[in-house]
């Protein structure tokens, strides 16, 4: 029985498209502005989240990586240059936000080190055991099966390999929190309107934050699908969190 209901957040709730199709459609469309916003709306402390959690692959030395939902490749491009593996593959539904991430890797490159495809999180394409690590910078949110997802991810790693999750979570104290829900329910969707020109795609932000099975209860899927050695570290005042878990 799986402890979370997660299909039910979608980015428009009156579209007969699933969740997936909805997050594909919906990355292609702003993905000439998603670098740009993600920086401006973080104020650039997504590039200090984003490192803090490739740190915690430093003791497993991957040699072979694969980064969930990818994007436009911010997560594969910092692992490679602090881990320095063999190869990372990076996958993502959007075809979209692939695009803006192969010409990052051409322009610094990484062509032989970073390998971006086109894949869903819960079909992924490769054998069992084939990777060291896998990392997934705010994309579990996206998935239409969560647990679906994170049992795909659990069967390519290798015994031993290591899961980074890394993905926003609602802070508890009581003024950061009031602070926080503000800024996600209303600015935020007010900037993405005026830079990108959709509106839907941050109001879901906000919506899929506000819903996701954070902290403990996520730490609790982890263990429930096999995972081992499973943690959640908070950072920024429990804006973000870092998970891990290990096969």
């Amino acid at each position: 029985m799986s402890l979370y209901k997660h299909d039910a957040i979608v980015p428009l709730i009156n579209s007969p498209d699933s969740k997936k199709q909805q997050v594909e459609q919906m990355f292609d469309k702003i993905a000439f502005r998603y670098d740009f916003l993600n920086h401006f709306l973080s104020a650039g402390i997504d590039v200090w989240w984003r490192k803090k959690a490739i740190k915690e692959l430093k003791k497993v030395h991957p040699k072979e990586m694969l980064d969930v939902a990818t994007g436009t490749a911010d997560m594969a491009i910092l692992a490679s240059k602090m881990l320095g593996p063999v190869k990372i593959t990076g996958i993502d539904i959007s075809e979209g936000m692939l695009d803006i991430g192969k010409k990052k890797v051409e322009k610094l490159d990484l062509q032989k080190k970073i390998v971006l495809l086109k894949g869903d999180s819960e079909t992924i394409f490769f054998e069992k055991n084939s990777f060291d690590a896998v990392t997934v910078a705010f994309g579990v949110r996206n998935f239409e099966n969560l647990e679906k997802g994170l049992q795909e991810i659990l069967r390519v790693l290798k015994p031993g390999g290591k899961l980074v999750v890394l993905e926003f979570t609602r802070p508890s104290l009581p003024l950061i929190k009031q602070l926080y829900n503000f800024y996600l329910s209303v600015l935020a969707p007010k900037v993405g309107r005026l830079f990108s020109k959709n509106n839907s795609a941050y109001q879901y932000l906000n919506d899929s934050v506000q819903k996701f099975p954070e902290r403990k209860i996520f730490v609790e899927i982890l263990n429930k699908l096999g995972y081992k050695n499973t943690s959640c570290k908070p950072l920024s005042l429990g804006i973000c969190s870092i998970y891990c878990g290990e096969k």
